[in-house]
């Protein structure tokens, strides 16, 4: 493995070499997400860029003709510097760390939802209308894959996803033959919307990225030609996101609102279909928490059921179809009302992870949860910024601690090694219904490193896992819940 990700590095370090004319000064290992992509972000002396290596060869030449088509349509992607698709390596602009969904994080306390997270999810609907619209234009759907289009074949794909993988395995009893005539009348209904749109297909509040205030597309490598109901549905019925219906609605009546700068189709038009794309983007994504919760075990895929659920609920109420659909309908319905699926819509208690800095100087944090255990990590092997005056006044929240910590390898590969050791605690537990673990992470004066180290565990568990995180700098006197 260490061979393979060695000739990966020197690979990307001659394309970058020969990109831009300069030797990398240091190479970062980002951490990994649900895709077999591995990222670096490449320092030299003028340059930061991230490179990419992907084995899938369609993949990267999807990804990579639709970045240029966008691009030179004025869109919000990264810019590709480079590319050798011969060893599957290419390289992109650097948009930083900030997601849609890590920024609703750190903004949203409780049930409410800031005003300022609407204006960024509005400006993100109105870029979304250019990719969908503008960028459509001209665009080459030989690139596509596994399909061209989000047609029958393929919602035939997500149905049925949905039948073996959400509703076999949660026991939700059908009538197998019934269920299957009801998808072909779906299916053969929403085909009968505007087609003829880019459909992103997984948009999603961690594929947008947030650099000056403004939002950047990423991971659009599986889009086709569609309906633009979808990939609306998919923002706002995103589980993870829960956004609450009122502004669900706000959001939905200013899209609407913004086709009409197209002239392409009138309010009712859309919304004669929005109801059927929001169905079966729901199906989807419960197709896909049964594979990974029911089938292979990642409990914590089975905690966005409730959202998915409540959903569910809301729409079955309010929304109905010119379309007779009595199995589909029937099942939905036995869904929300399942006692199998009740169990985790009830669940009272989540896990909670305490997470402290502290100093060595002053003792360990004490477990107040009364259970011990836990993890405490010794960050004082890690580059100390507390060595140089310039920072000695600040901590490990501050923009010029940060910047300094981004640039420190050891750093990263300490918190990589963090992330995955606390990450397989946190499934266990959940798993087991266990209620408390506490991580520590300790320093010499519990300002800087240990502060960091924090801080960014609290993030990468936020958008990973539905815990409840209580974040305490013990030094500096700060909880954060």
């Amino acid at each position: 493995m260490k061979e393979l990700e060695k000739k990966i590095e020197d690979k990307i370090k001659e394309l970058f070499l020969t990109w831009c004319g300069e030797e990398i000064e240091k190479t970062e290992a980002l951490p990994e997400s649900g895709s077999s992509r591995k990222y670096y972000r490449l320092y030299s002396k003028t340059q930061k860029v991230i490179g990419v290596f992907n084995q899938d060869k369609k993949e990267n030449r999807a990804f990579i003709e639709f970045s240029k088509h966008f691009y030179s349509k004025n869109l919000s992607v990264p810019v590709i510097y480079a590319e050798d698709l011969d060893n599957d390596i290419y390289l992109q602009e650097d948009l930083g760390d900030v997601t849609l969904y890590s920024m609703l994080s750190e903004k949203r306390t409780g049930i409410e939802f800031p005003d300022e997270l609407t204006e960024m999810y509005k400006k993100v609907l109105d870029e979304l209308l250019k990719f969908q619209i503008l960028g459509s234009v001209g665009f080459d759907y030989s690139f596509c894959y596994p399909r061209a289009a989000f047609d029958k074949q393929s919602m035939m794909w997500d149905l049925n996803y949905f039948k073996y993988y959400f509703l076999k395995l949660a026991k939700i009893p059908f009538d197998e033959q019934e269920l299957e005539n009801d998808f072909q009348k779906f299916t053969d209904y929403l085909l009968e919307a505007d087609c003829n749109y880019f459909l992103y297909r997984d948009f999603q509040s961690r594929n947008v990225m947030i650099k000056d205030n403004r939002p950047y597309f990423i991971d659009y490598q599986g889009g086709r030609k569609g309906a633009l109901q979808y990939d609306l549905a998919s923002l706002l019925y995103d589980s993870k996101a829960d956004i609450p219906q009122e502004i669900r609605n706000e959001l939905k009546n200013f899209f609407v609102e913004k086709i009409k700068d197209y002239q392409l189709q009138d309010s009712n038009k859309f919304n004669d279909f929005y109801l059927g794309y929001a169905l079966i983007r729901i199906m989807q994504a419960m197709g896909a928490y049964g594979f990974r919760g029911f089938y292979e075990k990642k409990t914590h895929f089975l905690q966005s059921i409730p959202y998915a659920i409540q959903n569910l609920e809301y729409l079955l109420q309010t929304g109905n179809m010119p379309v007779e659909l009595p199995e589909l309908w029937s099942v939905l319905h036995k869904l929300t009302k399942s006692e199998e699926l009740a169990k985790f819509k009830n669940q009272e208690k989540k896990l909670k992870v305490q997470i402290y800095s502290f100093s060595y100087k002053k003792g360990l944090p004490v477990d107040e949860s009364g259970n011990g255990g836990g993890f405490v990590f010794d960050c004082r092997s890690v580059h100390n910024p507390g060595r140089y005056d310039k920072y000695l006044k600040s901590t490990g929240r501050d923009a010029e601690v940060i910047e300094f910590f981004e640039k420190e390898e050891e750093m990263t590969q300490f918190l990589k090694h963090v992330f995955n050791l606390v990450d397989n605690s946190v499934e266990k537990y959940i798993s087991r219904g266990f209620t408390n673990l506490m991580v520590s992470f300790g320093c010499t004066g519990g300002q800087h490193r240990s502060v960091y180290s924090a801080e960014q565990l609290s993030k990468h568990l936020k958008e990973k896992y539905n815990v409840d995180i209580v974040l305490n700098h013990r030094e500096q006197g700060l909880i954060y819940h």
